[in-house]
């Protein structure tokens, strides 16, 4: 096979437990790697996949597509058999992030079902195309089948219409008539399947460009051989002899050899599927995770993504709320803050800036982004959705819409990870047997923190802002240009820090704080321009002839009996949330 004419593409085959992904993936596959078709003992056993099984078949380039796939003369088609349990998703979630198309599988006698809906986000998140395959045609009886294909169709079309997937094909086949114990059945409908399949293949958009990156998810030793960590290619390229790194673990080997579906080949470049052999290494030490280039990869305390919530998760996606947070093959808690964007007046491109979970990411191929520690941040109480991008928590979200909206995720442990990669945050210890989506939200790493000190080093530098306002009201007029100011501050207030800050009165006049009055917690401010006549005129000391009621009284029994509101002190300020002495700003 000459390496330069294949096209690897890999298609990621999700669905419900039982829907007959596994047989399909048979029917489909001419080659089986040795991580398919539940080897695994329990898998055999149990009669479910257990864990990400990979095979493959390949087809010449049909002529109508040479026009897309220039230079490639035949496509090697990957399958990616992802597991159906609940209790699995983080397996699936892993191992939908390689993949450029997804199959889709429904069982046709029970249509969507919960992990159905779940591989459905999971698909939106990750990549840009999907077939839907109706599968087990064979359980409904030869009159009924093709009203039961049609009903379903309109049903499934209904669902994804405001999906990515909106149209999308949908195929009936029957992967194993007669179920997994029949013997010597032919499978129905495979070649319209392959066809669309073909139909739909694209060129991806690939790179020999930039650092190596594998993502291992099978690791085994062959006697006499080594060590082979079978898995995907992220970005870059490899050739035998060059030197890799395990970071996780602080060691470099070099690769033996390399192999795609039992073929040897000198080099592997992205989106390729492979096996790459090294010596000297214990596999029981690395079963999933990361290969790179030495010196590529960071290990992450804490990250910064961009972040949509998922339109199908029902719970509110919080600040300071714990969520399982899976970034490639690996798994962890993390505590999440919230915040966005200021929006912008008159910017429509703003709007277009937030989109759909199901838009926010295609693939790990999207040009890369970093984050901008120099603009500031609003805090978010929780995550708005982006049909509801209206603020309901903190003060500074309530007056309009935020703008893109972004997430600070400081992880239980710390995890090696790949630059700009796909975060999906979700609730993995809900009830498997609800029928609630447990995927809550996802994103795209912006920035990878790995100091472990990151919260001296780095978070002074998150420029997070609450909008804060202190509301009192004028006590008495000392003189035209000053007054005392009561109901800003508790008594054990440090009101020297507030100094110099400026205040509004709802009368409209202007002023700024000149420091304490007593031990009350009262504050003398000054007025500039001087008070209003009507404002100055209710407030200051009025004289009762017997003299001997306190003055401030006088003032407050001639304040209500004019029967007017008071006149109200606010103070207007912004609060970093990382910083570490908690300064207040004001502009303008």
């Amino acid at each position: 096979m000459d390496k330069a004419s294949v096209l690897n593409f890999n298609i990621g085959v999700l669905g419900h437990v039982d829907s007959g992904k596994t047989s399909l993936s048979k029917v489909l596959s001419t080659v089986a790697s040795t991580a398919s078709f539940d080897k695994n003992p329990q898998s055999r056993e149990r009669g479910i996949t257990l864990d990400l099984g990979f095979s493959s078949f390949a087809v010449d380039v049909a002529e109508f597509k040479q026009d897309v796939l220039k230079g490639y003369k035949t496509v090697q088609y990957t399958l990616v058999d992802c597991p159906g349990h609940a209790s699995l998703i983080r397996t699936i979630i892993g191992g939908a992030q390689i993949i450029d198309l997804m199959l889709l599988v429904l069982d046709i006698t029970k249509g969507m079902q919960t992990q159905t809906a779940e591989c459905l986000v999971i698909g939106e998140i990750t990549c840009s195309k999907m077939i839907v395959v109706l599968n087990k045609l064979d359980m409904i009886s030869p009159d009924k089948q093709s009203s039961a294909v049609d009903k379903l169709k309109k049903r499934m079309w209904k669902t994804l219409e405001t999906t990515k997937f909106a149209n999308c094909p949908i195929v009936a086949v029957a992967a194993k008539p007669g179920g997994p114990e029949a013997t010597e059945t032919e499978a129905v409908g495979i070649q319209d399947l392959i066809s669309a399949i073909q139909n739909n293949t694209y060129l991806p958009s690939r790179s020999e460009e930039g650092p190596f990156i594998f993502s291992v998810d099978h690791c085994f030793s062959i006697r006499g051989q080594g060590t082979v960590m079978t898995g995907t290619v992220l970005s870059g390229k490899v050739c035998v002899n060059d030197t890799v790194e395990i970071p996780s673990l602080g060691l470099s080997k070099k690769v033996k050899s390399i192999q795609m579906f039992h073929t040897p080949f000198e080099k592997i470049r992205q989106g390729d599927r492979a096996g790459i052999c090294v010596t000297q290494f214990d596999p029981t030490l690395l079963e999933r995770g990361l290969v790179c280039s030495p010196g590529t990869l960071v290990t992450a305390e804490a990250v910064i993504i961009s972040i949509n919530k998922v339109i199908y998760y029902k719970g509110p996606v919080s600040t300071k709320g714990k969520f399982h947070i899976t970034l490639g093959h690996e798994t962890v808690m993390g505590r999440i803050s919230i915040f966005g964007s200021p929006p912008e007046k008159n910017n429509e491109q703003q709007e277009s800036d937030i989109t759909a979970a199901s838009q926010c990411l295609d693939s790990l191929h999207l040009a890369t982004e970093t984050f901008d520690y120099t603009k500031d941040y609003i805090y978010q109480d929780e995550l708005f959705s982006s049909n509801n991008k209206t603020g309901t928590g903190d003060s500074s979200c309530k007056e309009g819409k935020v703008g893109k909206q972004f997430a600070l995720i400081e992880l239980d442990h710390a995890v090696t990870c790949a630059p700009h990669s796909i975060v999906i945050g979700s609730r993995l210890d809900a009830d498997v047997h609800t029928s609630a989506c447990r995927i809550a939200f996802s994103g795209k790493i912006m920035d990878a923190i790995s100091d472990i000190k990151y919260k001296e080093t780095v978070l002074p530098k998150l420029k997070v802002f609450k909008v804060k306002t202190k509301e009192g009201q004028i006590e008495r007029a000392m003189d035209q240009y000053t007054i005392i100011a009561k109901n800003l501050f508790k008594k054990e207030t440090n009101i020297a820090a507030f100094a110099n800050l400026k205040v509004v009165l709802s009368s409209g006049e202007r002023g700024m704080i000149e420091g304490g009055f007593g031990q009350s917690g009262k504050v003398k401010i000054r007025i500039p321009d001087g008070l209003t006549t009507d404002t100055f005129q209710r407030y200051t000391t009025k004289k009762k002839s017997k003299g001997k009621e306190d003055s401030a009284s006088n003032v407050e029994d001639s304040a209500v009996s004019d029967n007017k509101e008071p006149v109200k002190i606010y103070i207007h300020f912004k609060r970093y949330v990382y910083d570490p002495n908690k300064k207040m700003v004001q502009s303008g």
